[in-house]
């Protein structure tokens, strides 16, 4: 063989007879990681996430271009779709400032709630199941949320006064998009009675409410997405069982690697919380600096 093949017989010997570096048993463990947080996580994981649940879960300190080599060896990736939105066009009775002005940073639990709602469309029938939903800008928690086959006022008022008995002396700026349930005298009525401030979102402007819509794409790409449900139960119990995995399990980086309900009962029990800031996007300074260069420009000219 080693004639046919033209290579020299003592390097067959020395393969046959080779051992593994450090390094490579190194890497054999870390793929075999990498199959066995893929499978058991339902293919959520990006290089990111992954190196950030390996290295947390195993108190390693691995470097996430080492994962993005072994993954892209392993042909393993996150599976991410993104949905369309389409968005209802109503009279308001009643609306408000923008108070949050896309300031997403809080130093406290129940500081600010944001709110929305969105759909899924139940395999092979023209049913919708909608989620009605509030996040906690802290530590990025779900308050509250409530499903229904109906998007009406009951569900959004529904998910508040599930939010009002869960946190009864939380006095939050509540912010939301311009939905025809946010915009109703009677949501404002209630925010009222419980001393919390309404903040809204300018028209068209999503990114107003970036944090609740960047939830729903995470729920949709990490369960909506990757399966497959018939019944509109089998897609409630679904997102019942995801929502207390992002509550409960879901390690998010911004929290130093702990899940929402973590650092939130830390912060609850203790007078000075810990303080943990949104990481700076260079992307957006540098689409923000060209629009103000620009609008410098034009006002030159």
């Amino acid at each position: 063989m080693c004639k046919v093949l033209e290579i020299a017989r003592s390097s067959y010997y020395k393969r046959i007879n080779r051992k593994m570096t450090a390094a490579e048993l190194e890497n054999h463990q870390l793929v075999n990681l990498i199959l066995d947080y893929d499978e058991r996580f339902g293919h959520i994981l990006g290089y990111r996430r992954m190196t950030q649940w390996i290295n947390t879960l195993n108190h390693f300190n691995y470097n996430h271009k080492r994962i993005y080599r072994l993954m892209r060896l392993l042909n393993i990736k996150a599976k991410i779709r993104v949905k369309p939105k389409h968005h209802k066009k109503v009279t308001p009775q009643v609306t408000a400032e923008n108070l949050i002005a896309r300031d997403f940073s809080a130093s406290k639990p129940n500081e600010k709630w944001l709110t929305d709602v969105t759909e899924f469309r139940i395999k092979g029938t023209t049913r919708k199941l909608y989620l009605s939903a509030i996040i906690n800008l802290y530590d990025s928690s779900i308050v509250a949320y409530k499903v229904s086959p109906r998007n009406n006022n009951e569900l959004v008022f529904q998910t508040f006064e599930d939010a009002f008995k869960a946190n009864p002396e939380a006095r939050p700026i509540v912010h939301s998009d311009r939905g025809f349930q946010y915009t109703n005298s009677m949501f404002k009525h209630k925010l009222s009675q419980q001393g919390m401030l309404q903040s809204m979102s300018r028209t068209g402007h999503c990114i107003d409410n970036g944090p609740i819509e960047g939830f729903w794409g995470i729920i949709k790409s990490e369960m909506y997405y990757l399966n497959s449900y018939e019944t509109y139960n089998a897609l409630k119990q679904a997102i019942d069982q995801y929502i207390h995995f992002y509550n409960h399990v879901r390690l998010q980086k911004r929290l130093q690697n702990q899940a929402p309900l973590i650092v939130r009962t830390q912060a609850l029990s203790s007078n000075q919380p810990m303080v943990y800031p949104i990481p700076i996007n260079k992307k957006i300074q540098a689409y923000w600096a060209s629009i103000k260069s620009k609008q410098s420009i034009q006002i030159q000219a």
